[in-house]
């Protein structure tokens, strides 16, 4: 007898968590293993937002709030943009979510059903085509190059638009390639999207974490026009360190935002009380914490970045923001050490958990597999290790 719904055997398990999960898994047997697929920050969250959270539960804040989130933290939501971006929206223009995966998620419910597509610039972050796929519309990727920053370009966006496009994803800075767009370059895009009349589904969750002065812009911020077309979501988790808290935002067109809301009271609910005051004063509270992680992943990437390049067959751009590096890998295929041929980044990815305890990201996990994913969300100390374990490792294929 059938018992599972064909939309569930439609996506794939998230490989970013698997990684992390193997490599826990290892370490909890006593194996000593380098772990660069995390996607959060190592940082504790900051003392503030946590006595924000005990404060609440000692005054009682452990109800059901709004489903859609509290009227405070959409009102710190607002603040933040209009200070940081520059954007005025109105509290009935946001929802609150658990997590910005929750966000995207509710905006797909929402936006796509069978028939539309949705274009999707390769690298993507791995949850983005299965999103789509889940409410049976059509992921199209689209791949970008290196040599133009792995970013969509107006003209390769308009040749890819059809008569059943709904929607374009951006992510800036991006999780792998740690690229980040331009306001020129923004207003390249959102030209294409306001002629075709396209949704853009803006994912800003690494917006506070940006190096050598790189001008961080929603593309909300280049018309009003796209502004009405454009669903901008982040979060506080990567940048006040809060991954387990689970809360997200998105800020949009008010009917979509009040259709999200709907949904959301028909599946999570509100998220947690506790969570939301603590994100309260993670946005409206010191932001020293911030900057001392942006401080701390700067100097990580440049070490990351420049042991990388110095590797044999190995080649890594300088990544703008985020706390990944996206190093190309393909020159490695082809080689082997003893009987294991290395053809794939996933056979490398193996070989590197197997060979030397060191757990990276394959990059055919964000359509993309000339590449391996790193994290510099760990040690220094953990850095050089897992580094010289794979320098070590490369020099033993052949």
């Amino acid at each position: 007898m059938k018992t599972l719904a064909n939309r569930v055997g439609s996506v794939k398990p998230s490989i970013t968590l698997a990684i992390s999960a193997k490599a826990k898994e290892l370490r909890a047997q006593g194996i000593d293993v380098v772990g660069f697929g995390a996607g959060e920050p190592d940082f504790d969250t900051p003392e503030n937002i946590k006595e924000a959270a005990r404060r609440a539960i000692a005054e009682g804040f452990t109800k059901y709030t709004p489903a859609s989130g509290t009227l405070e933290l959409k009102e710190a939501v607002c603040a933040k943009m209009k200070k940081d971006n520059g954007l005025e929206y109105a509290p009935s223009q946001v929802i609150i979510s658990c997590g910005a995966k929750h966000s995207l998620y509710n905006i797909a419910q929402t936006l796509f059903e069978a028939g539309d597509e949705v274009i999707i610039p390769a690298p993507y972050w791995v949850s983005y085509p299965d999103q789509v796929i889940l409410q049976d519309a059509v992921p199209k990727i689209v791949e970008t190059r290196e040599d133009e920053g792995f970013r969509l370009t107006g003209a390769l966006l308009r040749a890819n638009i059809s008569e059943k496009t709904k929607a374009v994803i951006l992510n800036s800075p991006s999780n792998p390639t740690g690229c980040g767009y331009t306001l020129e370059q923004l207003k390249e895009i959102a030209e294409v999207i306001v002629e075709h009349g396209l949704y853009v589904i803006s994912d800003e969750i690494y917006e506070k974490l940006v190096y050598d002065g790189f001008d961080f812009h929603s593309i909300a911020e280049v018309s009003e026009a796209v502004r009405e077309r454009t669903l901008v979501v982040n979060g506080v988790s990567k940048s006040h360190s809060m991954t387990g808290w689970r809360i997200g935002w998105t800020a949009g067109p008010e009917p979509v935002i009040k259709a999200m809301a709907t949904l959301q009271s028909q599946s999570t609910s509100n998220p947690t009380s506790i969570a939301q005051k603590a994100a309260e004063e993670a946005l409206n509270g010191s932001q020293e914490a911030v900057s001392m992680m942006v401080g701390e992943f700067a100097k990580r990437r440049n070490y990351i970045v420049e042991r990388l390049n110095a590797m044999d067959g190995v080649s890594c751009v300088m990544p703008v923001g985020a706390f990944y590096v996206f190093p190309r890998v393909d020159a490695l295929y082809g080689r082997k050490v003893e009987d294991r041929l290395i053809q794939s980044s996933l056979d490398l990815a193996d070989y590197l958990l197997d060979a030397s305890k060191v757990a990276v990201v394959p990059g055919v996990a964000f359509g993309a597999d000339a590449y391996i994913r790193l994290s510099y969300a760990t040690s220094m100390e953990m850095i050089e290790k897992g580094l010289d374990r794979m320098d070590e490792a490369f020099c033993r294929l052949h």
